[in-house]
C-alpha cells in the first residue's frame, strides 16, 4: 500500500511539473525595439521579468532629466518605472 501511495504521489508530481516546452522565452528582439525605447537616452540599462512574464526595462533616468519615452509610473527615486503593466500614465 505504501508503494502504491508513492508510485501515484510520484507520477502525479511529474505530470504537474511544467514541461521545458512551456517556459517563457525572452523576445527575440531586443526590449528598446519593442518599447520603442532608445537605450541611448536612459542613464541605467537594466531588464527584468515582471509577474505576467515579460521582459520590462529596469526603472531608468533620462540622461535628458524629461520624462523617458514608454514611462507608466514614477518611482519614489525620480526614476519612471517602463512595465506597461503599470502604466499609471495612461489617459
Amino acid at each position: 500500500m505504501l508503494v502504491r501511495t508513492f508510485v501515484t504521489l510520484l507520477l502525479s508530481a511529474i505530470f504537474l511539473l511544467p514541461s521545458t516546452s512551456e517556459a517563457k522565452k525572452p523576445p527575440e528582439q531586443p526590449y528598446a525595439e519593442l518599447s520603442g525605447q532608445n537605450e541611448a537616452e536612459l542613464e541605467e540599462h537594466g531588464h527584468y521579468t515582471n509577474k505576467r512574464g515579460n521582459l520590462v526595462h529596469s526603472p531608468a533616468h533620462s540622461k535628458s532629466g524629461a520624462i523617458p519615452n514608454g514611462a507608466t509610473a514614477q518611482c519614489r527615486d525620480g526614476s519612471y518605472s517602463l512595465d506597461p503593466s503599470r502604466d499609471l500614465f495612461a489617459s
